[in-house]
């Protein structure tokens, strides 16, 4: 199985801008309603993950961020581009699914880490 090899297709997506939710739709049934600061949040990307174990950003100040475009790449994944410019997460579409079905396991867990960390999901106020 190569790194492109994917075990779960989307068969349509669809970008609530109202809502804020990116809406997937899988092969197998599965639907899941994503929040784009969910999606901001938990981005694949070096910014955010890091580049080893340990080194996860923790993000506060996302609640209103939106989503500016999905580009696909190849068969495998999108690009989300995202209203405070952050561009560079390539979301695969396991990746995507594995958000969907452990959503609420992983909201909590980003709650629990903004409290202890004494961050807000509101931005910044400006002077």
């Amino acid at each position: 199985m190569s790194a492109f090899d994917v075990k779960h297709h989307p068969s349509e997506i669809r970008y609530r801008s109202a809502e804020k939710r990116l809406e997937i739709d899988f092969e197998d049934g599965r639907s899941f309603s994503l929040p784009a600061e969910l999606l901001r949040v938990e981005s694949p990307s070096a910014e955010v993950q890091g580049h080893g174990p340990g080194q996860k950003q923790v993000l506060g100040g996302r609640r209103h961020v939106g989503i500016l475009a999905i580009e696909p790449v190849g068969t495998y994944a999108v690009r989300l581009r995202f209203d405070d410019l952050h561009d560079t997460g390539i979301f695969s579409w396991d990746y995507l699914y594995r958000l969907g079905e452990e959503q609420e396991k992983i909201w909590a867990d980003y709650l629990e880490n903004l409290e202890a960390r004494g961050l807000s999901r509101e931005p910044p106020r400006r002077a």
